[in-house]
């Protein structure tokens, strides 16, 4: 099993990987494929159903998916010109997608938001269809958008499917699960970083593994230290205001002081992820990790490490990142990292056992204390619903991300002082949360039909 860490960790735009980063990367997609179809398009229509229906105002999803089929992507967005872009293409009911000219739609009627029973193949679902000037479909596709930003069609989600127990094994060190990962660590005496390296290799070279790594850890970094300058009130109507520049005040005016206790450590890790997922409400670049709505765990434990860890070394962010990143694969593979499929366990819970392998690791465990940190922390995430209110990356989101960096921190720590020996594998905890997901009603599962969305007032 291989996927790269340049696609677990890829750099969008938020507020979330799977609500708006898929609906744009598929938008983008529908456009190469009509610009090999045989046909001339006249208009175009989107159709979101499942959860992209019921939370897509909340997430954005309508307006990146009209982005997305103006040619905007996520790793190139630029805001200014996506506003001026959208109030075009409301004035106009003109769509200028690139290498295809003018194509009629109108937000208002072309863009669907279907409510009624999810399509079968995953949670988030969305049809986009190609139209004549009578009006006919000449062209129509189905997009899965499975969690992290990726996005299948309907032919490959029922492919992969089918194919998921002979995974992609092209590579050096092809484990599928906790086990295989364990096993081929003792056998090679490499760090499960350095496995992960060597699959890397295989398909690109060194410097431009390192260039990229460099990359995903500049955008998370930057993105921390905008959150903990950014003022103001966030977008969607719940009022929310940006917090984590007053955590920070308060944080460095106590510094020094004899007074200060010990748990105010739990307040730097909090402050780290909420300033991401603070940014990433607001639409601002950031990393999806697994996810976006998950992304301020993993960069707030390596902040966490490289601040207030005696000894710590900018050049380990890398093995952090490779650890986390065959982490973040199994449970991917044999789970989900979708809200909408597997409620917040999944984005969250992933998240946490992915900073806790990575920290562990930097720290100087082994194999085994890596895969138990990866554990305890999953484990304790497990059967966490996702009930984003309003159907925004917000509450319970940001607070949610600093409380899982604290477990991730906690349960290396707990690992590290282990002999790497654990009651539960992760291997079956990654199981026990792909079935509780199953179990879980769909109100839970980021519909805001269910928990907090609906026991807190939104407006």
């Amino acid at each position: 099993m291989f996927l790269s860490v340049l696609d677990m960790f890829k750099v969008g735009i938020g507020p979330s990987s799977s609500h708006t980063m898929g609906p744009m990367v598929a938008a983008a997609q529908f456009l190469q494929t009509l610009r090999g179809s045989p046909f001339h398009a006249h208009g175009l229509r989107a159709t979101l159903h499942g959860s992209l229906a019921f939370t897509g105002v909340g997430h954005a999803t309508d307006r990146a998916t009209i982005l997305g089929l103006a040619g905007f992507e996520p790793q190139t967005y630029d805001a200014a010109r996506a506003d001026a872009v959208l109030a075009e293409i409301n004035a106009r009911k003109i769509i200028d997608a690139p290498g295809l000219g003018p194509l009629a739609f109108d937000p208002k009627t072309d863009l669907i938001f279907d409510y009624g029973p999810n399509l079968p193949g995953h949670a988030n679902g969305m049809v986009i269809r190609a139209t004549d000037a009578q009006g006919d479909v000449i062209l129509s596709e189905t997009y899965y958008s499975i969690g992290g930003g990726f996005v299948l069609t309907e032919a490959e989600h029922a492919a992969a499917g089918k194919l998921k127990a002979d995974a992609r094994s092209d590579v050096p060190f092809p484990f599928q699960n906790g086990v295989e990962m364990l096993a081929m660590a003792k056998t090679s005496g490499l760090t499960i970083a350095q496995m992960k390296r060597r699959n890397e290799l295989r398909f690109r070279t060194a410097e431009a593994l390192d260039s990229g790594i460099a990359r995903v850890w500049e955008v998370m970094n930057d993105c921390i230290n905008r959150g903990m300058e950014g003022t103001g009130i966030l977008p969607g109507g719940l009022k929310v205001r940006r917090r984590a520049r007053g955590i920070r005040e308060q944080l460095l005016a106590e510094r020094g002081l004899n007074m200060t206790a010990p748990h105010t450590i739990n307040d730097w890790m909090s402050l780290y992820a909420m300033a991401v997922n603070e940014e990433n409400a607001a639409g601002g670049q950031v990393v999806t990790a697994p996810t976006n709505g998950a992304a301020g765990v993993v960069p707030a434990v390596i902040r966490y490490y490289l601040d207030h860890v005696p000894g710590a070394s900018a050049s380990k962010v890398a093995d952090f990142l490779l650890t986390a990143a065959a982490i973040g694969g199994l449970c991917k593979h044999n789970a989900s990292i979708s809200g909408a499929e597997l409620g917040c366990q999944a984005e969250v819970g992933s998240a946490a056992a992915m900073a806790a392998a990575g920290l562990a690791a930097v720290l100087g465990g082994s194999p085994e204390h890596i895969e138990n940190a990866a554990e305890i922390a999953l484990e304790h995430h497990l059967g966490m619903t996702c009930d984003p209110v309003k159907g925004l990356v917000q509450v319970p989101c940001i607070e949610r991300n600093g409380l899982g960096a604290i477990k991730a921190v906690a349960a290396a720590s707990l690992a590290l002082r282990g002999d790497g020996v654990h009651l539960v594998s992760l291997d079956a905890c990654i199981e026990t949360m792909r079935q509780t997901g199953q179990d879980m009603h769909e109100k839970y599962k980021e519909t805001s039909l269910g928990g907090l969305a609906v026991n807190v007032p939104n407006c």
